[in-house]
């Protein structure tokens, strides 16, 4: 497993669900909440979508850009958004290029069938672009208030 702490935060270029390609490196200047998560309107997934959707605000005031990252095509990043009001850019990594780079397409087993996948998975990005913090195999109940006291202890 890569450890990307303290490196230059990989670049990528995907769609985005605003209807425009979005670079990584376009977000320079503001700290980034980078999300990784493996399927639009799964339970897990929703769930962690929608706790950074409550605290979106919060991110916000503090100089934050919350993304979040999965293989599903912008059609369903788009029913997503509107089913539960999320209020950030959902990007398409359809060929799991960004996931690569972040060494979060993984190997997974479920039911005894294996299978590639993302890894859920999280990144602090700060201003100048650099990974400062990396939450992997991410447990969502209680990820979002350890993300924001992360934020509010160093980079606040």
């Amino acid at each position: 497993m890569a450890v990307l702490e303290g490196q230059l935060a990989p670049d990528f270029s995907l769609p985005a669900s605003n209807g425009e390609n979005v670079k990584l490196s376009d977000f320079r200047g503001k700290n980034v909440v980078l999300y990784f998560y493996p399927k639009d309107m799964t339970p897990g997934c929703t769930t962690e979508a929608c706790d950074f959707r409550d605290r979106h605000q919060d991110f916000s005031d503090s100089n934050m850009v919350v993304l979040g990252v999965s293989p599903d095509p912008i059609t369903k990043h788009e029913k997503f958004i509107e089913k539960y009001g999320l209020p950030f850019l959902l990007l398409a990594d359809e060929e799991n290029a960004a996931a690569q780079a972040f060494d979060v397409w993984k190997l997974k087993k479920n039911f005894g069938k294996e299978y590639m996948g993302i890894e859920r998975s999280t990144f602090i990005i700060d201003a100048e672009g650099k990974v400062v913090k990396e939450w992997r195999k991410v447990k969502v109940k209680d990820h979002i208030n350890e993300v924001f006291q992360f934020i509010q202890e160093n980079l606040a």
